[in-house]
């Protein structure tokens, strides 16, 4: 099976390397709020970061998207 197309891992994967870390604040919830406000002064690394914490949210709204086509299809 694709580890991609796993629900429980992706899931897990949001709720651990997606938000961390958790204290003040899930990381991935500063870098949204830094793009709001204009994205000023972010570096390379940062978009990389950002990329990085939110690449399991991409796959687990891909996962939805997918169970929801095939539900349509039938």
């Amino acid at each position: 099976m694709n580890p991609f197309n796993n629900w429980k891992l992706v899931l897990l994967l949001c709720l651990t390397l997606g938000l961390a870390p958790f204290y003040p604040e899930p990381h991935i919830v500063g870098k949204i709020k830094w793009i709001a406000g204009g994205a000023n002064g972010m570096q390379p690394m940062d978009w990389f970061d950002t990329l990085l914490h939110g690449f399991p949210f991409i796959l687990l709204i891909r996962i939805i998207s997918l169970k929801l086509r095939s539900k349509n299809a039938t």
